[in-house]
């Protein structure tokens, strides 16, 4: 991994964003703060609605009309993301920064063939003639592990499967070299040699050309082998960041405990009997005062209920929003 002497490549300070709803506005992203140096892997994870997803949309500005960006700073190679007009951020858009989404099936459009929509982002972005943006993209769905990848170009999504059109998403992705990947679920849907298959793909890929990896996940498990720092987000805010090596050996956070205790064959639950953890994600809409985390928390005292904590070091260059480390 190379390593960015002027700083990180991305840098996200203090993001937070909300919606507007039936019930009133709704804080979905809560003062996040992280970064991504260069060729690096960060790993997000947490249950459906901690945010993770959010983050992640909010970053390229792709959220509906009903979301808003509040306050912070998206900082990347040092220009703010967020202060761009709708032009600049286009240019930017599958150029400097792609993302993947997680079902490729809604992300491709169904009248194009496979060829074009792969084509697309090298003719718009490069200005390269089509016939050789073609030529690119069969080289990048062979490299992407598409078997017989000059006569699929005439394809169709729906003639390809679930781990071929992810392969496709990769594809494209990878089209222009961007120094950015976001790859939100990207396993989704797919069985577990599939998922495998995808995550490996996607990491010798990315090293290959130098991009670094923003990886959206749920699911702890499948980051273990792929991802080199992680953080973990909980009701909107990131309640736990360190090194993949170092969160898998000795989660701090209780909430990250729970995850990992529920996970099979992780250290530290092999030969024991899986945990669930109590209770269920509050609702943004009615956060309970204090730590979010405190009403699913067996260490949980009246201190946790009454103050927010705040992400603070914790050891070994990690950070954790807990008033009981």
């Amino acid at each position: 991994m190379d390593t960015n002497l002027t700083g990180p490549l991305l840098d996200v300070q203090d993001l937070s964003v909300s919606f507007r709803t039936d019930r009133g506005i709704v804080r979905a992203v809560d003062g996040v703060s992280f970064h991504v140096d260069a060729g690096e892997t960060l790993a997000i994870v947490g249950e459906s609605g901690s945010g993770k997803s959010v983050t992640a949309l909010s970053l390229l500005r792709l959220l509906d009309a009903a979301g808003s960006i509040d306050s912070g700073r998206v900082l990347f190679d040092g220009e703010n993301l967020l202060d761009l007009d709708a032009r600049a951020i286009r240019s930017i858009r599958g150029d400097r920064i792609a993302m993947i989404f997680q079902e490729p099936m809604s992300s491709l459009n169904p009248v194009l063939t496979i060829g074009k929509q792969v084509a697309e982002p090298i003719r718009l972005h490069r200005g390269t003639p089509w016939q050789d943006a073609l030529r690119e993209a069969e080289r990048l769905l062979d490299h992407s592990r598409i078997p017989d990848a000059p006569a699929r170009l005439k394809d169709y999504p729906h003639q390809f499967s679930g781990g071929m059109r992810q392969r496709t998403m990769i594809a494209m992705a990878l089209a222009c070299r961007p120094k950015l990947i976001i790859a939100d679920e990207p396993t989704t849907a797919l069985d577990v040699t599939v998922q495998a298959q995808i995550l490996a793909l996607l990491k010798e890929l990315t090293r290959e050309a130098d991009s670094a990896l923003i990886l959206i996940t749920h699911d702890l498990g499948v980051v273990a082998r792929y991802a080199d720092r992680v953080a973990v987000m909980y009701a909107g805010r990131i309640v736990e960041t360190a090194n993949a090596r170092d969160l898998y050996g000795e989660p701090r956070h209780p909430y990250t405990q729970g995850l990992m205790a529920s996970i099979p064959g992780v250290e530290g639950s092999i030969g024991h009997r899986l945990k669930t953890i109590d209770g269920q994600p509050p609702d943004l809409a009615r956060l309970p005062p204090g730590c979010a985390f405190a009403p699913r928390c067996e260490r949980a005292t009246g201190a946790c209920r009454e103050a927010t904590p705040a992400l603070e070091p914790a050891g070994n260059g990690r950070l954790a929003a807990c008033i009981r480390l």
